[in-house]
């Protein structure tokens, strides 16, 4: 799954409570993907700063949907799970014995780890709590450009069958 594709397969509760997060932990990054969702929509940022926050995370997420979206789609997610959910993303690393320095990896193109330390590591993490923000940490990762690892994806894919 692509970014993009992650902000579009987002249910409406699930991108309200991500943006919300978004906006109390990392302001500037919300306001980057506001005015980069007002460009989209070819209207003017400060007409959309304006709009209360649901109208603002519905027009982001819709902007974020789309494939030309694909390079602020990636850094959103990468920026709200080191800034806003630091401890699952530092949790996953750690599963997955990647070395890293407070979520940020020291191998900016890291090994896929092998098949069953892989699937044992997303097994673990998933099975931590019911908390959604784990899944999507899972597509968030595997969508990241450094991240070629066809093994992770068929295991996500996998876990939503």
């Amino acid at each position: 799954m692509r970014p993009h594709e992650i902000f579009a397969a987002m249910s409406e509760e699930q991108s309200q409570s991500f943006f919300k997060r978004l906006a109390d932990d990392s302001q500037m990054t919300f306001s980057q993907a506001v005015a980069g969702a007002a460009a989209a929509m070819n209207s003017r940022p400060q007409y959309l700063f304006k709009q209360p926050l649901p109208k603002q995370v519905a027009a982001v997420r819709r902007a974020l949907s789309r494939v030309a979206a694909r390079p602020l789609a990636e850094e959103i997610l990468a920026v709200y799970f080191l800034e806003c959910r630091k401890e699952l993303l530092t949790e996953w690393l750690d599963q997955l014995g990647l070395e890293h320095e407070e979520g940020v990896l020291a191998d900016s193109n890291p090994e896929c780890p092998e098949q069953e330390k892989l699937g044992k590591a997303v097994e673990t993490y998933r099975g931590q709590d019911d908390d959604p923000d784990r899944e999507l940490l899972l597509r968030a990762f595997a969508s990241q450009s450094a991240i070629d690892w066809p093994a992770l994806d068929a295991l996500i894919h996998e876990g939503k069958a």
